[in-house]
């Protein structure tokens, strides 16, 4: 034997690599020519012929239909919607809910009392949920509950799932892009550069859908430090009214979230419109360009 290792690949696993990159260029041209577009405005509902670019779309005479984004941030005005800051207001409730323990549990050792469903609870805490007990209220400082805002939850589901869904894309597109880069050789390396620049967006993109989605669980933390307060000091009116301003502020920034996500659509759409010869074929003849 000579030792030696192919160099080639067998012809199954080409052919199915090939058509790996045929999915995920076709998955790329879909996202581009058509989510994209839907995204930042209303659009005809059918298939472009020959992915006319998307600012061409609205001359055509077929009944349209906008995608969810676009709609809430339309509606965002109306009071019905539950972006409108009017909902602010009503959606925060400051009562202090008072909590006490049954007279079962305080019947009970205090060893007892410091499980939950079997699980041993060090320094009151659930070492499999890894949350406080509910109802081991005589080891905390400040017995008392404070509801989560539900209507804030609703509007951060939206945005969560608007920013899962961005980031998906993101990832398509980027995947698409690398897909498309030839091999590593010298001269003519100008069409690889706008790819690298677009693949920068497209990632800067994807780190601020992560940012937002993101912004759920910050809400939560920095609610809960100010509902402490409340239960510690009840008898300041100022931590009560920075509840209320806190909630205001989370229902007008997830609003201008949605134009956010709108923007970043609007800013990858009109990048890879540009340059969308270049990224398909970055090695295409620049000399023509000269004369």
């Amino acid at each position: 034997m000579s030792g030696k290792h192919s160099t080639k690949m067998d012809k199954e696993t080409s052919t199915k690599l090939e058509d790996f990159r045929a999915k995920a260029a076709a998955e790329a041209d879909e996202i581009i020519f058509r989510t994209f577009p839907s995204k930042i405005l209303c659009v005809p509902f059918i298939q472009a012929a020959g992915h006319q670019p998307f600012l061409n779309l609205t001359n055509l005479l077929t009944p349209v239909m906008c995608r969810e984004l676009q709609q809430l941030i339309d509606d965002s005005a109306d009071p019905s919607s539950i972006f409108n800051i009017s909902h602010a207001s009503k959606a925060t409730n400051k009562t202090v809910y008072s909590i006490s323990a049954s007279p079962e549990e305080d019947s009970e050792p205090a060893s007892k009392k410091r499980k939950l469903n079997g699980v041993n609870t060090t320094n009151g805490t659930v070492a499999e949920l890894g949350v406080t007990a509910g109802n081991d209220v005589a080891h905390a400082a400040n017995p008392g509950l404070i509801r989560f805002n539900r209507h804030m939850q609703q509007v951060h589901d939206v945005i969560k799932r608007e920013s899962e869904q961005l980031a998906d894309y993101c990832d398509k597109v980027k995947l698409w892009v690398n897909l498309s880069m030839p091999k590593i050789e010298d001269g003519d390396n100008f069409g690889v550069q706008i790819q690298e620049e677009v693949l920068n967006e497209v990632q800067r993109s994807q780190e601020s859908a992560y940012n937002l989605r993101d912004a759920a669980r910050q809400n939560h933390v920095t609610r809960a430090k100010i509902c402490s307060k409340i239960l510690k000091y009840p008898h300041l009116e100022d931590y009560t009214m920075a509840l209320l301003e806190h909630d205001e502020r989370q229902l007008y920034i997830a609003r201008q979230n949605l134009f956010d996500i709108r923007n970043i659509y609007a800013i990858l759409t009109d990048i890879l419109h540009k340059n969308i010869n270049k990224i398909r074929s970055p090695k295409g003849n620049n000399a023509v360009a000269l004369y």
